[in-house]
């Protein structure tokens, strides 16, 4: 990462930079309740941050939520819980921040969007009016651009010289283009308006991957702002998943990106905190962080006819989960530990070996026995009806002993 990079405060939380010589990614998420409904928005908040997202984005739209959040941020603290709450504004940003005093004073952070902070004449003294809120309380701001939203002016400008050209650029070119110009002028305009560059983050969502991928290469090398990265609108399901994954993973493997939000439409009736375990398991998958320990588990095949394979990867990967909450505090460094579930003995030695604890289970046809390896040698040879609790007896035994 360019070590030149602004590192932003937002709360306690850091932004940019790098901690202890380690580089560390900020995990956001956004709640979908009616921000006017005090007690359900903070209750959603204090999930998202028990599920581990550092930082939670709420919708601030009207006078009913702006008036809100106060209450909100005063339930939170009420419960312990500190979470830096970030306000999303478009359109009346402007107003809402200066009618409601304590809405701005509460929150920890702004994003506002450059294609509809203000439209016309007006649109300059309604983004200074802004700027001024956030640099009279020291708050830092998210210039979040969007290729839903551009800013029209600048686009049919654009559009305008592009077509001058002796070799125009394609649409699809001009528009991540105009993206990243728009949030570069409007942080450069933040900054002459005197907002400091420590205290600016920016973004450009599109919902393509290779598009995202492009896009951020380049607004990487054009500024040193701190960046936010997420695909907007990712979808649902395995297709949000898989095309968060392949963006961010790119991105984060050559050092871009600062905070990240895994933007997934939630099935119905599902928890709002997926996309939170998503943004972590990309981050744990690319080794940049730890939040609990990975279980190791063979896909199955012919030789695995049984399902307790299956069945003991799920109670362990459930056990250690129910766990975590008094782990994390009692034996925070078990977030490293590795453990392995194997189905048989092609590589289930092998793979238990190479954790910090593992089982291999017995495929089709093979001597009824399991042998589990703590940290490269065997200790214990398990066999009977129970071999699922034993197993989790001995796991929870080696935690104590060694975290």
């Amino acid at each position: 990462m360019n070590q030149n990079r602004w590192t932003v405060k937002v709360g306690d939380i850091r932004v940019g930079g790098q901690i202890a010589g380690k580089r560390h990614v900020v995990i956001q998420s956004m709640t979908n309740t009616d921000t006017a409904d005090a007690k359900s928005t903070a209750k959603q908040i204090y999930e998202l941050h028990q599920a581990g997202s550092e930082l939670v984005r709420i919708t601030v739209n009207n006078e009913e939520s702006a008036a809100a959040v106060p209450e909100i941020i005063d339930r939170l603290h009420a419960a312990h819980c500190h979470v830096p709450v970030i306000g999303d504004f478009h359109y009346n940003g402007h107003r809402l921040l200066n009618e409601y005093p304590k809405c701005a004073e509460k929150l920890a952070k702004y994003r506002i969007n450059p294609g509809n902070v203000g439209f016309g004449k007006k649109r300059d003294q309604q983004f200074e009016s802004i700027i001024q809120v956030a640099k009279d309380l020291d708050k830092p701001i998210r210039i979040g651009g969007n290729w839903g939203s551009l800013d029209q002016k600048l686009m049919a400008r654009m559009m305008d010289e592009n077509a001058k050209l002796e070799q125009p650029l394609s649409s699809g070119a001009l528009i991540e283009k105009a993206l990243i110009d728009s949030v570069l002028l409007s942080a450069r305009q933040a900054e002459s308006f005197g907002l400091s560059s420590d205290k600016i983050i920016v973004s450009c969502k599109v919902s393509s991957v290779q598009s995202l991928i492009r896009i951020y290469q380049k607004l990487h090398r054009a500024c040193q702002y701190a960046l936010h990265l997420g695909l907007t609108e990712a979808g649902m399901g395995a297709k949000g998943i898989v095309a968060s994954t392949a963006a961010l993973s790119v991105l984060l493997q050559q050092g871009i990106g600062d905070t990240i939000r895994v933007s997934l439409t939630p099935e119905p009736n599902q928890p709002r905190t997926e996309e939170v375990k998503v943004a972590q398991q990309i981050l744990q998958s690319l080794e940049l962080q730890s939040f609990k320990p990975e279980v190791t588990a063979c896909p199955g095949c012919g030789r695995t006819t049984s399902e307790f394979f299956q069945v003991l990867a799920m109670q362990v990967t459930e056990h250690m989960n129910a766990k975590m909450p008094l782990w994390r505090i009692s034996h925070p460094g078990v977030k490293n530990m590795n453990v392995a579930v194997m189905g048989c003995i092609v590589n289930g030695p092998g793979e238990s070996k190479h954790a910090d604890i593992g089982i291999s289970l017995p495929g089709t046809g093979e001597a009824p026995s399991a042998p589990i390896f703590i940290r490269g040698k065997k200790t214990h040879t398990l066999k009977g009806e129970n071999i699922g609790e034993q197993f989790i007896a001995i796991l929870d035994e080696f935690v104590e002993s060694n975290y």
